[in-house]
């Protein structure tokens, strides 16, 4: 599976972005999707994540801000990323795993790509 991001770039605090993650070469029907970020100097951290089953799952500090949904026949997933804030600032990354099922740790994905990069600014 090949995945790769778009949809980053600078904006202001309380602006939005809608991340894409579009892949290649399998169906992400049957996948679990999660996407993470890396700040300059931070630990990569889980973000959120959607299921096989389409279950979500949020970290605390992006709940109700960001929804991550898929469309199965466009073979994507989104990061709507709204009331966005300086320290949502990182480059973003998806990833899959292939048992479907959602998880929070990167060593638990399969599949990366190269990250996307967003910038808050104040």
């Amino acid at each position: 599976v090949q995945l790769v991001e778009s949809g980053g770039g600078l904006v202001q605090a309380g602006g939005s972005l809608r991340l894409s993650c579009a892949a290649s070469g399998r169906t992400l029907s049957t996948y679990a999707m999660g996407w993470f970020r890396q700040a300059p100097g931070k630990e990569r951290e889980f973000v959120a994540g959607i299921s096989r089953a389409a279950s979500t799952y949020y970290a605390d500090s992006v709940k109700f801000r960001f929804t991550v949904s898929r469309d199965n026949a466009k073979n994507t997933v989104y990061l709507q990323m709204n009331s966005l804030k300086r320290e949502d600032t990182a480059v973003y990354y998806c990833a899959a795993r292939s048992d479907g099922f959602l998880r929070t740790t990167q060593i638990q994905y399969d599949y990366w790509g190269q990250g996307t990069e967003v910038t808050v600014s104040s």
